[in-house]
């Protein structure tokens, strides 16, 4: 019997899933992809933390087929299994690194594909595995309340927590220390790490703290934030979805409260 694997098959950050019961969609799973990738298009090997290899290919245009239908990666959160949507950032990270990663960054030459995560110059040998952008995420607290902010780029009217990018050289304590200092213009203490989270949009690693405020007065980083301010459980803003480690950040308050 041949082996049969979930494939993740994309355009752009679009997923092709089939159409199931009611909410509940899924991946395709069998022994061959349902479509022929494209001439070009290179089928993906993917290893999962749990050891399962699944498929992974790009399309050049949305797949049209009433089997089937094509779901936004952070939209398929609500239609998939919680497993198959993780396995589905994997697969997404991997084929963004494919497309960015064609050209040697030192010399320019094509390079080969010599491992399922890793691509060699033949010119130069340079060697260029997928890259990860760490960020911090931190929940602060104030008495009874947390800090809320609302970012520029967040999708929608929700408020969530600081967060910025890891900078070179820097600790991921100093980065939270930086980060809150810059958007927020508050000092804080007792920093702890809670937990951390893949963000595959395109090719992150969210790290999540808490930590206690400290002193200072809010001063918004205007190029970054439209809003923020120190909430209470009863007054609470839109909060993030639960796909995201920010949520359960909150979440894990609440529960604390």
């Amino acid at each position: 019997m041949e082996q049969k694997y979930k494939w993740f098959i994309f355009h752009k950050s679009l997923l092709l899933l089939s159409k199931g019961q009611a909410s509940v969609h899924h991946v395709p799973y069998a022994a061959e992809a349902p479509f022929t990738p494209e001439a070009g298009s290179r089928i993906h090997q993917v290893t999962l933390p749990d050891g399962e290899v699944v498929k992974a290919f790009a399309v050049n245009e949305p797949i049209d087929d009433n089997r089937w239908q094509m779901v936004d990666l952070r939209a398929s959160y609500d239609f998939l299994p919680l497993d198959e949507y993780k396995a589905a950032g994997k697969a997404f990270q991997i084929l963004y690194w494919d497309e960015h990663s064609r050209f040697c960054p030192v010399c320019g030459t094509p390079t080969n594909q010599e491992t399922d995560i890793m691509k060699k110059c033949p010119h130069c040998n340079n060697e260029l595995y997928p890259n990860i952008s760490t960020a911090i995420i931190v929940l602060i607290r104030k008495e009874e309340k947390i800090l809320l902010v609302r970012a520029h780029n967040f999708r929608g009217t929700f408020y969530g927590l600081v967060a910025g990018f890891l900078e070179a050289g820097e600790t991921l304590e100093q980065c939270v220390r930086r980060e809150v200092m810059e958007e927020t213009g508050l000092s804080i203490k007792n920093i702890r790490y809670f937990d951390s989270q893949p963000w595959p949009y395109p090719s992150g690693l969210m790290v999540g703290f808490t930590a206690d405020y400290d002193g200072g007065e809010i001063k918004l980083q205007a190029d970054e934030l439209s809003a923020g301010s120190f909430f209470s459980k009863d007054n609470l803003p839109e909060l993030p979805r639960k796909l995201s480690i920010a949520r359960r950040l909150i979440d894990w308050w609440l529960e604390q409260s």
